[in-house]
């Protein structure tokens, strides 16, 4: 059995308060380097929405700036919200550079499984406002796996012909007869 050192050291609570603020009061730390894209924004827009605030902003104690949840402040301010959850932090400036620096890469690491995202995209039922709002944060399963509420039950056996919209090539799409073993040979 290999000697395990025994860990000493604790990892320190950095978490020194919560409240709310206004948006517009909230300051943009000047080192951030995301860039939030047009359908990021629409895409956060519709979860809000739907299910409004879940994250808390994060906020610097000592420079008074955002360290994590632009995107959320800024879209805040233009859709007039009076306040912003927010949760305050004491870093050091250099600390402060290291979470801008590492907090979304590190949860950009995470793997996916898709079986269990599968289930769960499955599990959420499928409006069409809810399918829309699935296909616009690209999961890595399809959302076309989830069949609209009103969906009739199609026979998979059932006799189908397709026809391509731009050179007119038609197919059958029947399920291809399987050959047994005794044909086969």
């Amino acid at each position: 059995m290999a000697d395990k050192k025994k860990h000493t050291k604790k990892w320190r609570n950095r978490i020194v308060g919560q409240g709310e603020e206004v948006p517009d009061q909230l300051l943009a730390n000047p080192k951030n380097w995301r860039i939030h894209p047009k359908e990021q924004q629409e895409a956060l827009a519709g979860v809000m929405e739907r299910v409004g605030w879940v994250q808390q902003v994060v906020v610097n104690k000592r420079t008074g700036f955002v360290v994590d949840g632009h995107l959320r402040v800024s879209m805040a301010i233009s859709q007039s919200e009076p306040m912003v959850p927010v949760i305050y932090v004491d870093l050091s400036e250099e600390e402060e550079a290291l979470v801008l620096a590492t907090i979304d890469p590190l949860a950009a690491l995470a793997k996916t499984d898709n079986d269990q995202l599968r289930d769960l995209v499955t599990d959420l039922g499928a409006d069409e406002q809810l399918r829309d709002l699935l296909a616009a944060v690209r999961l890595p399963v399809s959302v076309a796996d989830v069949p609209p509420d009103d969906f009739d039950v199609v026979d998979p056996n059932a006799h189908s012909t397709f026809r391509c919209p731009k050179c007119a090539y038609e197919w059958d799409g029947s399920p291809t007869p399987q050959k047994d073993d005794q044909s086969a040979q």
